[in-house]
């Protein structure tokens, strides 16, 4: 049961200033008023592409560095967020080692040992010759089990084992598996034949035949081509995204008896005893949520099937993709050959001190994160946030007791579920403890594996405890926001209240088209094709009257129709099905963040500024946060692999469907190309 975020994936142009900055000195980021009007493009009809119409001129112009594989609002945040998490690095290295912290040491710790190139080379393969050597002792199909479950190793597997939350009971935690394994990464770059993903398969298997003459296997091509077959068999039988994302399908509790008689040909035993996650407590055998259950005998007979051979070679190229960072540079360079150039485009990596930034965040993400919003998210700014957020929440409230499609009924539960959402804002109140994990400067490797198994300890002790309620998914410095399900929550990291989502000195319009519309679109997901499966205590449970799905299922089968119509790349589609809950939620969050700015007015009129109405600075403020300029591989990875529409389609997709969009741009008329007639328009909300 999986987390809905909301888009990540790359969009950035210029740097951006502080939030604290801006409130002294009492400047938008842009203009006067928090729009850059520099970056449209007036002779473009908003009916023909609204997005190049707030984005044009900038799109023309945006020049996509060599070392990202996209430009546009997201990335600019992201780079933003990077350079602060640096300049704290560098910081922690300027100050005396013995005046800092336990915590601070070993950030400072773990980002020096990963800068000092110097040191990983002479180290050559020796820090992972003791796991090579482990691998390649594997002669039985439960040894290679065993080195699949293993999680100081860390191996990649067909089936992936973790303590999720209960669906049924969300104050408790359960075993979740799901299928797994692809050294690309969605099952189509396998099955489909057009040329660049043929271009794509041949890349991969010359990357694979690299990695084994690397390490010094004999035969690599004929064992890329064997590790290839595998994975293609694997992929051929697994789940497709539209099918993984729906909450009814992945919804198969089972103990591991059941899934032992489900899919017999995999040592399922051998391979939880390596886990160490226990499958029995004192009320015997413990629930397995099995995610893709149809498909799990299949691959379990994949891998009784694969020679044990082909498994070693397997998990030695796996073992490389995963730890190629800490490796000689000779290993970090072919793995970015392949994932960052061949895959997105990319010319060369980030810098690696960047890249160090990335490493403390997503392995000590809560201690950077304390440092991070005690200078850059000042008590203001969450303020504001909470501002904005009861006012959404206080607009949906309003929202969904006009709605003429939900009976009543159902209007009662919506209203119930929504008056309990769990806001949370900016960072935890309380921090993540680190004082378990150990940090050696001179064992870049071992500190990643050490970090990896904290975690992975930090959630198995837990499993017979109740759900921890405050806990956070993402770390402050994520430039993202999320809908949990399963705590009928919503989220907002520090990072991503800042322009162009949020200016403080901005005018109201530009802010409720902007983290407005974010916030509409997290709260909106617990209102999605699969987040309204889940009630008001975040529990797996059907809160509709059968003619109120019926009629919310028909307004969710005309957009997913719109969104297939969508041609980022020619010949390549959206897949409406895959992107659906955040296509909802684009589209509901508009409509939301559009009556909230409404009731800010009080009942006034807002003001025309330079020419321009409150809902038209309302809408412009909506499609430059989706301003994103893509390099083609990575535009192909996220229609192929990711559940977001790309940036163009979230500014015309949500904006076509709202008859207020209309109103405010009198020019829109049959005939253009994103003209909807009102009654093709979807409303859900």
């Amino acid at each position: 049961m999986r987390r809905s975020l909301i888009a990540l994936t790359g969009m950035a142009c210029a740097a951006c200033m502080s939030v604290a900055a801006m409130a002294a000195g009492g400047h938008t980021q842009y203009g006067t008023w928090g729009v850059d009007l520099s970056a449209m493009d007036k002779s473009v009809k908003p009916g023909d592409d609204f997005f190049m119409y707030v984005n044009g001129d900038w799109y023309k112009k945006a020049i996509i560095p060599p070392d990202r594989s996209s430009i546009g609002s997201f990335i600019s945040l992201r780079i933003l967020s990077e350079k602060r998490m640096q300049e704290i690095a560098t910081s922690l290295d300027a100050k005396p080692y013995g005046q800092l912290s336990t915590e601070e040491k070993k950030l400072r710790d773990l980002y020096d040992a990963f800068n000092d190139q110097k040191q990983i080379d002479a180290a050559g393969l020796t820090p992972a010759k003791a796991d090579l050597d482990y691998i390649a002792s594997l002669k039985t199909s439960d040894d290679v089990a065993t080195a699949m479950g293993r999680p100081d190793l860390g191996l990649d597997s067909p089936f992936a084992a973790s303590i999720g939350i209960d669906a049924k009971d969300p104050t408790k935690y359960q075993i979740d598996l799901s299928q797994a394994g692809l050294g690309m990464p969605d099952r189509d770059y396998y099955l489909k034949t057009d040329a660049e993903i043929v271009k794509t398969q041949d890349a991969y298997k010359a990357h694979l035949a690299k990695v084994f003459t690397m390490v010094g296997l004999s035969d690599p091509d004929k064992r890329a081509a064997a590790v290839y077959g595998l994975e293609h068999k694997l992929a051929e039988v697994m789940w497709s995204r539209e099918e993984d994302r729906d909450v009814d399908k992945v919804f198969n509790p089972m103990t591991l008896t059941q899934l032992k008689a489900l899919a017999p040909h995999f040592p399922w035993d051998t391979f939880f005893k390596a886990t160490t996650i226990p499958t029995s407590n004192a009320a015997g055998e413990r629930i397995l949520l099995v995610a893709e259950k149809s498909a799990f005998p299949k691959i379990a007979d994949v891998f009784a099937s694969t020679p044990v051979s082909v498994w070693r070679d397997y998990l030695t190229a796996h073992y490389i993709h995963s730890y190629a960072a800490y490796l000689p540079s000779s290993f970090d360079e072919e793995n970015f050959a392949f994932y960052g150039t061949a895959l997105q485009g990319q010319q060369q990596q980030l810098p690696r001190a960047t890249r160090a930034t990335h490493l403390l965040d997503n392995s000590m993400g809560e201690a950077l994160g304390k440092l991070y919003v005690a200078k850059y998210f000042p008590p203001e700014a969450k303020a504001k946030a909470v501002e904005l957020v009861n006012n959404l929440l206080k607009a949906y409230d309003a929202d969904i007791r006009t709605l003429a499609w939900m009976t009543p009924a159902t209007k009662e539960k919506a209203l119930f579920k929504l008056h309990h959402f769990g806001v949370k804002i900016g960072y935890p109140d309380k921090w993540r403890d680190y004082s378990a994990l150990e940090i050696k400067r001179d064992d870049l490797l071992g500190d990643i594996k050490r970090a990896n198994l904290f975690e992975f300890h930090r959630q198995l002790v837990r499993i017979d405890q109740p759900v921890d309620k405050t806990e956070w998914g993402m770390t402050p410095p994520t430039v993202n926001a999320y809908n949990n399900f399963q705590q009928n929550e919503i989220v907002f990291p520090a990072a991503i209240m800042q322009p162009p989502f949020f200016d403080p000195n901005a005018d109201d319009a530009v802010n409720y088209g902007g983290i407005g519309a974010v916030i509409g679109h997290e709260i909106s997901h617990g209102f999605d094709d699969q987040g309204s499966k889940f009630d008001y205590q975040g529990a797996f449970k059907n809160w509709w009257t059968p003619e109120d799905r019926a009629a919310f299922e028909k307004r969710v089968k005309a957009l997913g129709a719109q969104y297939d119509s969508y041609e980022p790349l020619p010949g390549l589609h959206i897949k409406g099905d895959n992107t659906m809950g955040e296509n909802i939620a684009d589209n509901a969050g508009i409509t939301i963040a559009l009556k909230a700015y409404h009731y800010s007015l009080h009942g006034k009129k807002a003001p025309v500024i330079d020419g321009y109405t409150g809902d038209q600075r309302f809408y412009l403020g909506f499609g430059q946060i989706w301003q994103a300029k893509m390099r083609e591989g990575a535009l192909r990875q996220q229609v192929l692999s990711n559940e977001h529409s790309p940036g163009r389609f979230r500014a015309i997709g949500a904006t076509r469907n709202q008859d207020e969009w209309y109103a405010a741009f009198p020019s829109i008329k049959p005939g253009q190309k994103y003209y909807l007639a009102p009654d093709q328009r979807v409303h859900f909300w």
